[in-house]
């Protein structure tokens, strides 16, 4: 039922549907659940599209025309992990997961698979809207108005290039998510400070840290292992416990 999967949202003002409208793919076989979110996403900004199985939202996606997915994992035929291990193959494309109440393995796997964002069921569409839209962000490179003004950054034998969108370590070019991506040029930027995850949100997510949301330990979890230790051994990226991250310099060695 819909009921159960849709938070009650409150009155919404009705946005007039203009041609800056954002253009987003959900896939889902909820064809009720997916009637229910084009009309209210239509009425904050966005053109929605739906598809109902796996092998239709492919050729969708890679027709290049969408600004982001929304993607549920429990899909018939071909499961959502499955499908976003495809695109992610091909295509950055952003992708925000719906999950199962308490189905905390399949959002561990899909971010670790590629997806930037989950929300789990039942959800308010008021923080689908909110999250679509700092995924939007990121993706955009404009989750930090400092990124322009950003140069490349040198940080022991770590290159981070934004203007590229790449990063090199000792190297080996890394291939990074754009969460992953958003998160080092936070912590790079800090180098040497303690970032609590409340800033790491803002700063790299566009939203406020919320106690019950694990994507940035995952994310962060998934960065460390990319990046590997420093040649002496030590870690890249602190954790410092119940606080947040720190983009730490090489032992013995204070600043670059």
């Amino acid at each position: 039922m819909v009921s159960s999967i849709i938070k009650g949202s409150g009155t919404t003002l009705i946005a007039p549907r203009t041609a800056q409208m954002k253009r987003i793919l959900l896939v889902d076989d909820d064809i009720s659940l997916c009637n229910l979110l084009n009309e209210y996403l239509g009425r904050v900004g966005f053109e929605v599209e739906s598809v109902h199985d796996g092998r239709d939202a492919l050729e969708r996606i890679f027709s290049g025309n969408y600004l982001a997915v929304v993607l549920d994992l429990m899909l018939p035929g071909i499961m959502g992990l499955d499908l976003l291990q495809r695109i992610r193959a091909k295509s950055n494309i952003p992708i925000l997961i719906l999950t199962a109440q308490g189905e905390e393995i399949d959002r561990i796997l899909g971010l670790e698979v590629g997806a930037d964002d989950y929300l789990a069921k039942p959800f308010n569409p008021r923080e689908l809207t909110a999250r679509l839209n700092a995924v939007l962000r990121r993706a955009q490179g404009l989750a930090s108005r400092n990124i322009n003004r950003f140069d490349s950054v040198k940080h022991a034998d770590l290159l981070f290039d934004p203007a590229a969108r790449a990063v090199r370590c000792a190297d080996s070019v890394l291939h990074l998510t754009t969460a992953e991506f958003e998160l080092l040029r936070v912590l790079l930027k800090n180098a040497g400070q303690v970032v609590s995850r409340d800033e790491l949100a803002q700063d790299a997510f566009g939203r406020f840290f919320s106690p019950m949301d694990r994507s940035i330990d995952l994310h962060i979890s998934h960065l460390r292992r990319k990046l590997g230790r420093f040649p002496d051994g030590s870690e890249r990226i602190k954790a410092i416990r119940g606080v947040g991250y720190m983009c730490a310099y090489p032992a013995g060695r204070i600043s670059d």
